[in-house]
């Protein structure tokens, strides 16, 4: 399949077109787009159905919330009337792409499949049935220079969220690694595992008809949160994310990119290059700034372009970190933990 030529860096080759909030539109042979809302700046996240021997495949399935349920039945009254799913594939583990699985995997009595590190991760944040915030997490909080009124406040939303914004999970899955083959009605579906964002993100491409289903692992206009967390405090996501970058570069520039938020677009070497280029150049403004020593909170004003407020302090918080772990990784930066605080400085 051929898709527009793409004159400028990304085109979008529906125009802005969409399939609404009970709409499932066509994007390519036996592809199809729903899209559905969900909390948040981000407003909304993509589902994608595939054609299936006996049904679709569904790939995504939104945030479990009582909008995204009520837009699933009404797809099923409507757009989807009388149709089965035969398997729920997860690209990665964050709530607004596996939040309904469960429940879409016990009403089609269908498997779930996903990458072993997405599977491991999802059952482990939802096994976690504490209610109070663990003091590791109010310790990595402190080092990253919060204050004590934001501590208090995150103390007050207490823990164990992940498992509140999911379904519960069925005790068994399909996995897939990367550049294993996945069979779909017709179509040979192969995995292309991405890292950073998440610890094993799955998108799937066909080779065939150039379609790339990218999950949140390439995005149009924004770039995937990429984030240091408590699990794994001396990980480096931001590598990590970049050395993906490189190897979808390997895929081929013109196919038609499928994104877990945005619109589907063309472009996708161009959109790598500038996700790269963003990052690369925010490390070495926070790399120059280094002179003086600083908390994760005080990078912010270097690597975003608005105010962080309180909803979005924690990733905000935990992309900071990502960037100044990388630039000690790369011998440009150096910590020091002071009283609880981690201060950080050129090297």
């Amino acid at each position: 399949m051929t898709f527009p030529a793409v004159d400028q860096p990304l085109a979008y080759p529906f125009g802005g077109a969409e399939p609404g909030e009970a709409g499932a539109m066509t994007v390519a042979p036996g592809v199809r787009w729903v899209r559905l809302s969900m909390p948040g700046p981000l407003r909304h996240v993509n589902c994608w159905l595939l054609d299936d021997a006996g049904g679709s495949a569904l790939v995504d399935t939104g945030m479990n919330t009582d909008d995204a349920r009520a837009s699933w039945k009404a797809l099923a009254k409507g757009a989807l009337a009388g149709e089965r799913f035969t398997r729920v594939i997860g690209t990665h583990f964050h709530p607004d792409h596996i939040g309904l699985a469960g429940w879409m995997c016990d009403h089609h009595r269908c498997p779930l499949i996903m990458t072993r590190g997405e599977w491991l991760t999802a059952r482990m944040l939802a096994a976690d049935v504490r209610d109070a915030v663990p003091e590791a997490m109010i310790a990595f909080r402190r080092g990253a220079g919060w204050d004590e009124v934001q501590l208090a406040h995150a103390v007050t939303r207490g823990w164990s969220g992940f498992r509140r914004i999911i379904t519960p999970l069925p005790l068994s899955y399909i996995r897939i690694a990367d550049g294993d083959t996945l069979r779909v009605g017709q179509v040979d579906w192969r995995v292309v595992i991405g890292s950073g964002h998440s610890p094993e993100h799955a998108c799937l491409l066909d080779d065939y008809g150039g379609v790339l289903i990218a999950g949140d692992q390439v995005l149009p206009r924004i770039s995937p949160n990429v984030s240091l967390g408590v699990t794994e405090p001396e990980a480096d996501p931001l590598g990590e994310w970049l050395a993906s970058i490189d190897r979808l570069k390997q895929l081929p520039g013109d196919v038609l990119v499928l994104p877990g938020h945005g619109d589907p677009f063309t472009g996708l070497h161009a959109r790598l290059d500038a996700m790269a280029a963003e990052h690369h150049a925010r490390l070495d403004t926070l790399g120059a700034a280094l002179v003086e020593p600083m908390r994760a909170i005080d990078a912010f004003p270097l690597l975003f372009r608005r105010t962080v407020g309180p909803d979005m302090l924690g990733m905000a918080t935990g992309e900071a970190l990502a960037h100044l772990r990388r630039l000690a990784i790369e011998g440009r930066a150096t910590r020091e933990d002071r009283d609880g605080v981690w201060w950080w400085r050129a090297a």
